[in-house]
């Protein structure tokens, strides 16, 4: 299993984080229609949440959420300051700003890890927690390694409500029957351009991809790495002790234009749960996608015609991408953003939310029986595989590194260029290096 803990400590620096920070901060944009929700949640009655949950199957399973918050504070008006763009680009760029200008929400969604750490807490974003993990008993019922992933020098600061598999591969189960393909319990990158083939003869787009959002090109390349290099090598990567320019990244990028030979001709105009739609809709064969795209089938009733694998060579293999929300400083009803915080926290909430969500709770002590076979499958991942942290969601590296990642595997999804691509993650790799000693 790796070693969580580890990852953070002594990689969090300022000058790293002001550096990320700016990053962020250059495609920041105006708070528009937030400034009078803004003005709206200053009331002690209210709660403003900011999140990225805006798709068909993410909107509902936050809804679940307000409702087991209102079900216990029914007198708070919850402001949902929802910011759509899938992994939180737009939303990070919008919130930068407001936290800059000592605007905060008086909660928001962030993965755990390094966005955390780096982005947020290092810089004095956020409150700690740690009162609410001892009072409510999470320790008890939350894996350690993931209670570290929310942890900075001893102290907790946000509070995980679901557990993303990054590394699915979804598929029409109708679109293969009809072309005569079986997909079995795991999938080869040979298997997978066989079926690809296949799929191009009938004129049928067999990699739905989609880079209006940017994430899903640097999420498809490190699910490539991942099966090519194994999660050693894959840790070593994101952790700076392994080099870019050596043979395994070399054969995974080389694999990534195999890949990329078959994707739809539109890719940069869907998002990602447009281009999932394709494949639910059987417009596309296979999805390389996390498993907030169980939600969109959820949210489609497309449940028995989605079937599921790892990503080609990943089987044995989770890629953890975990949501949380935080407490920030100067949040405009603090006593609301804590009973926020307890509620997502319990037993109840996580159950009603992660089923919608595609995700699986983060308290080991839920109902098994209330979940789909989907989820059934990945609680058993989560229980017996290797788990890795997802650079493309801000777990496995700083902010900088994690834009450098976006902005080369946008350019390689183009330009199919190798050694560009190598070579900027190495200068990328050298930069962070830096600015983290």
């Amino acid at each position: 299993m790796y070693d969580m803990t580890k990852s953070l400590s002594s990689r969090a620096s300022r000058r790293g984080v002001l550096k990320g920070g700016a990053a962020l901060g250059a495609g920041a944009m105006s708070l528009g229609p937030l400034g009078t929700r803004l003005a709206a949640a200053q009331d002690a009655g209210s709660l403003e949440v900011f999140s990225w949950w805006t798709s068909p199957g993410e909107a509902p399973a936050l809804q679940a959420l307000f409702d087991a918050y209102l079900a216990a504070h029914p007198d708070t008006e919850i402001i949902n300051a929802a910011v759509a763009g899938g992994a939180g680009v737009n939303a990070q760029a919008v919130l930068q700003t407001r936290l800059q200008g000592n605007q905060p929400p008086d909660s928001w969604q962030t993965h755990v890890g390094r966005e955390l750490i780096d982005q947020y807490v290092v810089p004095g974003y956020c409150e700690p927690i740690t009162d609410l993990y001892t009072s409510e008993g999470w320790l008890d019922v939350m894996p350690a390694d993931l209670v570290a992933q929310a942890t900075w020098e001893s102290e907790q600061y946000s509070i995980p409500v679901g557990v993303h598999r990054g590394n699915g591969f979804w598929y029409n189960k109708q679109l293969m029957a009809d072309n005569g393909i079986e997909v079995g319990d795991t999938m080869t990158v040979e298997e997978f351009v066989a079926a690809a083939d296949t799929l191009q003869a009938a004129g049928i787009p067999a990699l739905a991809l989609a880079m209006k959002d940017t994430f899903p090109g640097s999420q498809l390349f490190e699910n490539t790495l991942l099966g090519t290099v194994g999660p050693d090598m894959y840790n070593s990567l994101f952790s700076g002790e392994a080099a870019w320019d050596e043979a395994g990244p070399r054969e995974a990028a080389e694999t990534f234009v195999t890949m990329l030979d078959y994707v739809n001709e539109d890719f940069s105009a869907l998002s990602w749960d447009q281009a999932t739609a394709t494949v639910i809709e059987g417009r596309a064969g296979f999805n390389s996608m996390g498993d907030w795209a169980y939600g969109e089938v959820v949210a489609k009733d497309a449940v028995d015609n989605i079937g599921w694998v790892s990503h080609p060579g990943t089987a044995g293999s989770f890629v953890l991408v975990v949501d949380s929300f935080t407490l920030p400083v100067g949040a405009p009803s603090p006593e609301n953003a804590r009973n926020w915080l307890t509620i997502l926290g319990s037993k109840e909430a996580q159950e009603a939310f992660n089923p919608l969500k595609g995700s699986i709770p983060a308290r080991t002590d839920v109902d098994r029986e209330i979940f789909s076979a989907y989820h059934q499958w990945s609680l058993d991942s989560f229980a017996n595989d290797a788990l890795v942290p997802s650079c493309t969601h801000g777990q496995a590296s700083s902010p900088a590194f994690k834009q450098a990642f976006y902005d080369a595997s946008v350019a390689f999804v183009t330009d199919k260029d190798v050694d560009a691509y190598l070579s900027m993650l190495t200068d990328a790799a050298a930069m962070d290096a830096e600015t983290s000693a």
